[in-house]
């Protein structure tokens, strides 16, 4: 039976299997450019929900394929200077959840805006129609088509833009932003730092959207990982086509995108973890080239882990 030890010392030299596409970074100079062509058209509206010092809006912007994202935005009341700002990503399938969870950070003096996924459970739309199967999950959305169409880079998209509109707000300092999530919104906030160069925080926890080939291996994976598996029975039982699924998953693979993050890093991983492996978490944290530190909870899975948040907390507030 290997030690605590010797798999961390597996874990700490995996780089993933497969490699990056030789057009990769064009793909996402690209994207990028799509972006900056598109008009958001940002509109505020106040929230049926208040906080004692905190003001709370639903956000609304167009993204890619015209599509309209939803997030909450909330600040404190009477801001009298810039203040730091911090986007929050939720898990799979989910949506942005409770508004009252987000004051703390306002509390502490941040604003923070907390983002619907395309095509998921909030209120933000998905207008971007793909040829080919969507069975069974997002990311295999867009597979059987062009990689322009792949869901999950819309959805990397509109996490760059949402980053965008609030460097703009007046009542944002620029150069104070952090991002942060669990499980897909780790994922998702290590490709929003991977694409917007001016975030200075990044703390992901139990990040998924990484090291697709690598997580088919793992025969006790579970979760959203899955889906890649029912492809495989449903439309590939005989992996004829294995070769071009994996390369068209490379283009949103976080452990690509890594070496592009500027922020420093505060990572939460459970080895125990069966959703989100650790050996495709390791892959993407090792691609990191920023400063960065692990926190490891050998004997949890894919759950919360006691203090993280706490550290996590501790680590934002040094952009006050």
């Amino acid at each position: 039976m290997k030690t605590y030890h010797d798999r961390l010392k597996e874990l700490e030299t995996y780089t993933g299997m497969g490699e990056k596409p030789a057009d990769f970074t064009d793909y996402w100079k690209d994207a990028l450019e799509e972006l900056d062509r598109i008009n958001p058209d940002v509109s505020l509206q106040k929230a049926e929900f208040q906080g004692t010092h905190t003001e709370c809006f639903h956000l609304y912007f167009t993204g890619v394929n015209g599509s309209r994202i939803h997030a909450q935005y909330l600040r404190p009341k009477n801001i009298s200077h810039p203040i730091p700002a911090l986007l929050q990503f939720h898990g799979y399938r989910w949506n942005a959840g409770d508004w009252c969870e987000k004051m703390a950070y306002t509390d502490m003096g941040f604003a923070i805006a907390s983002m619907d996924c395309r095509g998921q459970g909030g209120l933000s739309e998905d207008l971007g129609s793909v040829r080919g199967t969507t069975v069974t999950g997002h990311v295999i959305r867009g597979i059987t088509d062009t990689k322009e169409k792949l869901l999950y880079r819309q959805i990397f998209l509109d996490t760059a833009l949402l980053a965008r509109i609030l460097m703009r707000f007046e009542e944002i300092d620029a150069e104070k932003l952090g991002v942060f999530g669990t499980s897909q919104g780790g994922g998702l906030a290590i490709a929003c730092a991977a694409l917007t160069p001016e975030i200075k925080k990044a703390a992901p926890c139990s990040p998924f959207l990484s090291d697709y080939q690598g997580a088919c291996c793992h025969q006790e994976c579970q979760g959203a990982y899955l889906e890649l598996w029912d492809y495989f029975r449903i439309l590939d039982p005989c992996h004829e086509q294995e070769q071009d699924f994996f390369r068209q998953l490379q283009y949103i693979d976080i452990r690509n995108l890594a070496p592009w993050v500027k922020a420093d890093v505060l990572w939460g991983i459970g080895l125990e973890d069966k959703a989100c492996p650790p050996s495709t978490q390791f892959a993407a944290y090792n691609a990191l080239t920023s400063d960065k530190k692990m926190i490891i909870y050998p004997e949890y899975g894919h759950e919360p882990f006691p203090g993280f948040q706490d550290k996590m907390m501790q680590f934002m507030t040094e952009l006050l």
